[in-house]
């Protein structure tokens, strides 16, 4: 497996480890998840210019927990365990809340509705610390790609690298959204579409409930 190298030994060695972490950072990160069915909500809710800073807040949130895991909080994990099973659970927790929020959010003919209201900037990137999958993405990615005593230099190509690709894919799924809103003119079946969502929010817990 390639690493991101403390100093380039050879343009061949980095050009196949960033090919090797874009490809992982991209199907990583536009496959379902917890993130991309709150913004593929939020998108239908409230529309793709009030989704933005959601999307932004995912990818720097994610790019910020790659760094503190690169320099070394992965080894805490294995110190601790308990801790892990601590920030599962809190995911969980906020998870649930997350899915309240949107089955109870507003129409799309009403995107300043009093029933709910997209997730901002700093909503999303706190999110990424409570989020199983981005945990999950963060530990691969650095386990994989970086050496086991890796540079500062390094940590941030690798975070920066990842929050570019990730941004565009999470993206995507605002876009999905923003597509639906024309067959979602009813409130009864944006209704139902909310619900749905909360319901797959929750389902997304499966993992963590196995796991424990």
């Amino acid at each position: 497996m390639y690493n991101f190298p403390d100093a380039i030994n050879s343009d061949l060695g980095l050009i196949q480890t960033v090919v090797a972490l874009s490809i992982y950072t991209i199907v990583t990160s536009i496959t379902p998840g917890p993130n991309n069915m709150m913004v593929l909500a939020s998108g239908v809710n409230f529309g793709i210019r009030r989704t933005v800073p959601h999307v932004l807040g995912i990818s720097l949130g994610f790019a910020a927990m790659v760094i503190v895991v690169g320099m070394g909080l992965g080894a805490v994990f294995d110190l601790y365990p308990m801790l892990n099973a601590v920030l599962r659970w809190a995911g969980a927790a906020y998870l649930v809340y997350l899915a309240y929020k949107i089955a109870r959010s507003g129409t799309p003919d009403n995107s300043d509705s009093k029933a709910g209201k997209p997730l901002g900037f700093l909503g999303a990137a706190a999110f990424q610390w409570v989020n199983p999958k981005a945990w999950v993405m963060a530990l691969g990615a650095v386990a994989a790609y970086l050496p086991p005593h890796p540079s500062v230099v390094s940590v941030l190509a690798m975070a920066t690298l990842m929050a570019l690709l990730n941004a565009p894919c999470v993206g995507i799924w605002a876009s999905f959204g923003v597509g639906l809103r024309s067959f979602l003119t009813k409130p009864a079946q944006l209704k139902l579409f909310n619900i749905s969502m909360a319901t797959l929010l929750v389902a997304s817990l499966y993992p963590i409930v196995v796991r424990s």
